[in-house]
């Protein structure tokens, strides 16, 4: 019998799973394939009850963590994935924070020693894909967790030599053209909030579209899990018709690739069934 083959999804936080990979761990799981999420923090900088904000009086980071950590047990569940790998490092907040400062943030931990703990994981499942963010943490999004979880997947796929194919998450700039154009037709009024002409990835960078349509329905109840940060979940917001345009599709840039695959492919495990 054929090893079964593995995808592995290296995500920063609690929700980070669902918008630019939920679609592929649900249809790949569906297929057969091992799904396996990584997670590296326990998103302690996350609002907590009632909207309150990180630093705000009232706001206790463990509870905020338990909070978080069960909302992405539910979002595993309406994603099919097989395996949850908690790193369980301390969120630290967006650039700027005061918990960028924390010695336990995972930012502050040296690359080596958590990609240790990432290599464990890949010798244990064998992935034969995996898939983080790119170096500005996805999109130019500059999140210094998203930053160190790229650092740490790439350091760690180095390391064991285990992934075939290694992705960048990717949001082409002409899907987002379209979004806020789409979005502006059915009503929606950003002000004067226009996206800079070098928001998200060069379109001829995209190697990978991958059409995750059916899951569109998932992906939302996924990121309905996550209600403690809905004030923060703008797509929660956008009207239905724009949610399944945003989410019907999931792109990528290939890194790497040790497989006879196709320069444009529809299938992140094209060469490897």
């Amino acid at each position: 019998m054929d090893r079964q083959l593995t995808l592995m999804a290296v995500h920063a936080h609690p929700d980070d799973e669902v918008i630019s990979t939920g679609g592929i761990l649900a249809r790949y799981s569906d297929e057969g394939i091992r799904t396996v999420l990584v997670t590296c923090t326990n998103g302690e900088q996350g609002d907590g009850p009632g909207g309150v904000k990180p630093g705000d009086p009232g706001h206790d980071d463990e509870a905020v963590a338990r909070q978080r950590l069960e909302e992405l047990r539910e979002s595993v569940a309406h994603l099919g994935i097989d395996h949850l790998e908690l790193l369980g490092y301390r969120d630290s907040g967006m650039d700027g924070w005061e918990g960028n400062e924390h010695g336990a943030a995972f930012a502050n931990v040296p690359v080596e020693t958590a990609a240790a703990k990432l290599v464990a994981l890949m010798e244990h499942y064998r992935p034969d894909v995996v898939v983080t963010y790119d170096e500005t943490g996805g999109g130019g999004y500059g999140h210094p967790d998203h930053v160190q979880a790229h650092r740490v997947a790439v350091a760690a796929a180095e390391a064991s030599g285990i992934p075939a194919k290694f992705y960048y998450t990717a949001i082409p700039r002409s899907g987002v053209k379209q979004m806020f154009e789409g979005m502006r037709a059915s009503g929606v009024d950003f002000g004067d909030f226009e996206p800079s002409d070098d928001f998200g990835t060069p379109d001829e960078l995209v190697t990978s579209m991958i059409d995750v349509s059916p899951y569109v329905e998932r992906k939302l109840k996924a990121l309905q899990a996550h209600e403690s940060q809905g004030e923060n979940i703008f797509l929660l917001r956008m009207p239905e018709e724009a949610q399944h345009q945003v989410f019907s599709h999931e792109a990528f840039i290939r890194v790497s690739c040790r497989v006879e695959a196709p320069d444009h492919e529809d299938d992140l495990f094209a060469g490897l069934r």
